[in-house]
């Protein structure tokens, strides 16, 4: 494609990606992402990041799983909860290797240059990292080319990740 026709496309694609956000989060406002944060996190407004979901079960039991407020710890400003205490001590010893890349955000969204909440149910572990999507749609389209979406995101990030969400 020239550059004239990806511009048009990765917009229409961007306020797809927007839309279908927006409908995620009407479904689901107790743990709707805080559009206002400048945190490179992607947090509810409690602070409690993947949604509540264990980062480490997504690795272990390949599925997404529900963490256990007994079963919590903190890194880079937020809170994750883990479905066992084994689970907790994994990601305390190695935050780097669970912790979910991009912040949590939508990897199509950072690819698109959005900072997006995400479908815990909408993930994929690549070359051993976690990224998460807002929904199974947008999942699908992420999945069309991992290796491009993936260098695109890696190149945006570093200018996204302590930007507004709603100001993108």
């Amino acid at each position: 494609m020239t550059p004239s026709t990806t511009r048009p496309r990765r917009r229409f694609l961007a306020n797809l990606i927007v839309a279908a956000s927006a409908v995620t989060l009407l479904n689901s406002p107790a743990l709707a992402y805080d559009e206002n944060s400048t945190s490179a996190v992607n947090v509810d407004a409690s602070g409690l990041a993947l949604k509540g979901h264990d980062p480490v079960a997504y690795f272990n039991a390949a599925k997404p799983t529900p963490g256990l407020a007994q079963f919590s710890a903190q890194h880079q400003g937020a809170t994750y909860r883990f479905a066992t205490a084994a689970n907790r001590d994994a990601f305390i010893a190695n935050p780097g290797k669970y912790a979910p890349a991009y912040g949590g955000f939508c990897a199509m969204g950072v690819a698109l240059e959005k900072k997006l909440d995400v479908d815990p149910q909408a993930w994929r572990v690549v070359d051993g990292r976690l990224y998460l999507n807002v929904n199974k749609d947008v999942q699908k389209r992420w999945l069309d080319d991992v290796p491009g979406n993936l260098a695109t995101a890696d190149k945006n990030w570093p200018r996204l990740k302590d930007r507004v969400p709603k100001t993108l």
